[in-house]
């Protein structure tokens, strides 16, 4: 057994990210393949890796990222040992050297239920939870959630306005940016500049009169598909998204879907389209809770990283 003094913690470039990544995938947390290069550059100092020997050379044991969005909000995520060295106290030793990283910041973290009380004690307090639905998607009945790409209005008197759910074109990213930021506690503009456009990632916008009323990505992950995130205006925006973004998928393709507790249309939406609860998350906080809108949060953009 290696003694505690031989832990030396330091932020981990991309590459070394990635062992921490395959090692999320191992305790079954499913995270999209192209998460780690599209999290990372938000904030590269703040990813940390423990290794058992000082340098570069000896293989990470423990992790744990504390990325700064904003001058008032960070999120945790990613706080893991390896299974061949718990029991000795690195992973408190790699959170110890990791969180003076968020400052005064508001931190969040999603706590699986067996870590609540580690949280608590760290002066994190719950809010809600997070409920995991997997499943193989089904369409809706009758009209909603019908895909339309065409014209916005049908030749009739008075006109009727079709809502319309099309792909994300590049000039729409700062409307996207600013709908997101109603959702999310901080400013995601550059993040989001990626995660629309990341290799095998979908995402669409759904528009009512000309004006944004949702949007979401679905991404490939470890196993089948994650969508996130996936805010709306309301249910038959959040339908109309989620339809589309799962067109695509072939028979047997599995989706999963984060959806916050208080959020009854998002369960409901879930259950509709084919899903089941799998597991759930606590949604805890460090500081105050940040003020967002989560009547329009369907589905959260990822447990690990907010």
């Amino acid at each position: 057994m290696n003694p505690l003094g031989e832990l030396t913690v330091s932020t981990a470039p991309l590459d070394d990210w990635h062992q921490v990544a395959k090692w999320a995938a191992e305790e079954g947390w499913n995270p999209g393949r192209g998460d780690t290069a599209a999290f990372h550059p938000i904030d590269p100092a703040g990813f940390f890796i423990g290794r058992l020997e000082a340098g570069g050379g000896a293989p990470p044991v423990s992790s744990i990222s504390v990325v700064n969005y904003s001058d008032q909000y960070a999120f945790l995520g990613y706080y893991m040992v390896h299974p061949d060295h718990r029991g000795q106290g690195l992973g408190l030793a790699t959170w110890r050297a990791a969180f003076p990283h968020a400052g005064t910041r508001t931190v969040g973290l999603d706590a699986v239920p067996a870590q609540q009380s580690t949280y608590k004690r760290a002066g994190f307090k719950a809010v809600y939870d997070t409920i995991r639905y997997v499943g193989r998607p089904r369409g809706g009945d009758g009209t909603a959630g019908r895909t339309v790409t065409g014209a916005a209005t049908i030749p009739v008197t008075p006109p009727v306005t079709i809502p319309v759910t099309t792909p994300i074109a590049p000039d729409r990213l700062d409307a996207i940016a600013a709908y997101d930021r109603r959702c999310f506690p901080a400013d995601r503009r550059e993040f989001l500049a990626r995660w629309l456009t990341a290799d095998g990632h979908i995402a669409h916008v759904h528009l009512r009169d000309g004006q944004i009323a949702g949007y979401g990505v679905i991404r490939p992950a470890r196993d089948g598909h994650r969508i996130g995130p996936l805010f709306a205006d309301d249910r038959e925006s959040a339908e109309a998204l989620f339809d589309a973004l799962t067109a695509g998928l072939g028979p047997g393709e599995t989706v999963a879907l984060d959806v916050p507790e208080p959020q009854r249309a998002a369960h409901d939406l879930a259950v509709a389209r084919g899903l089941a609860p799998s597991s759930h998350t606590v949604r805890m906080y460090a500081g105050p809770a940040p003020s967002v809108d989560s009547v329009r949060t369907y589905g959260v953009t990822s447990l690990e990283l907010g």
